[in-house]
């Protein structure tokens, strides 16, 4: 079968580079579109899962194509885990607004890698659900008015179970420190805490007042490192002043680098607080 082969792509390089009058170039322009739709839509329907998986994160460069997304919103529903983080992801990138209530579904899908990845494209989409998700994964527990499945929050809870999500792909894209997450996958492995500093770093972006206490409270008291540093970037990208109080008590803690933090957080808050005064 030539579709769906590397020889189906070579064919289509080759079409789009023999010499043509401008007419008959037109023709094979349109010709090369419906080759690659017909060798992508082959992917889509393909046996295999990893095949379908690829061709559904291909989808992510077609951005405003409304058969794109259409593509993508039927692979939410796939069998296969792989696909359907792949689906969520590609929603995110399309930045395809009407998604939204089939990622909000996706967020009680059985697989976390399903969860997490429908939730970072509801975060791209400026939808907040995805902030509750974040919080559960920072503290354990939900907020009042989350939408977190009792199954799904106990996952949360349990360190070992977070620690596994660092290895599903639904968190690989995340950002983290300046560097990819999925080096900080590397370098941290069967720690929770490089997922969970990623959450923190993610709820910089939640108005909720008590996204913003709950950071002070990991940024205070947590075990570990990573994570309370995360905070801190979080609470000064969140720029509130009105939290210095509260941070005065790690400027005595035991760990230099939380000190150190620290004492640069508040003193960007305190400018912060200056130059609005001026304006």
């Amino acid at each position: 079968m030539l579709f769906g082969s590397p020889l189906a792509t070579f064919a289509i390089v080759v079409v789009l580079l023999l010499p043509n009058g401008g007419s008959a170039r037109a023709q094979d322009t349109g010709s090369a579109e419906e080759q690659a739709w017909t060798v992508l839509h082959a992917g889509l329907i393909d046996r295999t899962s990893s095949r379908r998986s690829s061709s559904v994160q291909a989808l992510s460069l077609l951005s405003g194509d409304q058969r794109a997304i259409n593509f993508a919103l039927r692979a939410l529903g796939d069998r296969n885990e792989h696909v359907r983080v792949a689906a969520a992801t590609s929603l995110g990138q399309l930045h395809a607004v009407k998604a939204v209530p089939a990622l909000k579904k996706a967020l009680v899908d059985p697989r976390m890698s399903v969860v997490l990845a429908a939730t970072h494209s509801l975060l791209m989409l400026n939808d907040p659900s995805a902030y509750g998700i974040y919080y559960a994964i920072l503290m354990g527990d939900k907020k009042p008015t989350g939408g977190l499945v009792q199954g799904q929050l106990e996952r949360f809870k349990d360190p070992k179970e977070v620690a596994q999500l660092g290895f599903q792909e639904g968190l690989g894209f995340v950002p983290f420190g300046g560097m990819g997450y999925q080096a900080v996958r590397e370098l941290r492995k069967h720690d929770a805490a490089p997922v969970r500093a990623a959450a923190a770093r993610w709820l910089a972006l939640d108005p909720d007042a008590m996204a913003e206490d709950a950071l002070i409270q990991i940024a205070l008291a947590d075990t570990s490192l990573m994570v309370r540093l995360a905070s801190l970037d979080a609470l000064a990208e969140r720029g509130d002043q009105k939290c210095i109080p509260r941070l005065l008590k790690n400027l005595s803690d035991g760990n230099s680098s939380v000190r150190y933090r620290t004492a640069a957080l508040i003193l960007r808050l305190a400018s912060t607080t200056r130059v609005r005064a001026k304006r």
